[in-house]
């Protein structure tokens, strides 16, 4: 399975935006607050792995 690391740039109601860091990407990604940890906040580094995003420590 795939493992994806991302930072979330900035968060607009039910949606964040995500940038890739494991890779050289300029490219956002907008995924749906409801599929994301509610504790996050703008900086927040998360990990996807499994279909399932967590917090990165």
């Amino acid at each position: 399975m795939n493992r994806f690391e991302y930072v979330v740039v900035s968060i607009e109601g039910d949606y964040a935006n995500l940038k890739r860091t494991d890779i050289e990407s300029d490219e956002l990604k907008l995924v749906a607050r409801a599929l994301l940890p509610p504790e996050i906040t703008e900086g927040t580094k998360l990990l996807y792995e499994w279909m399932s995003y967590s917090i990165m420590a």
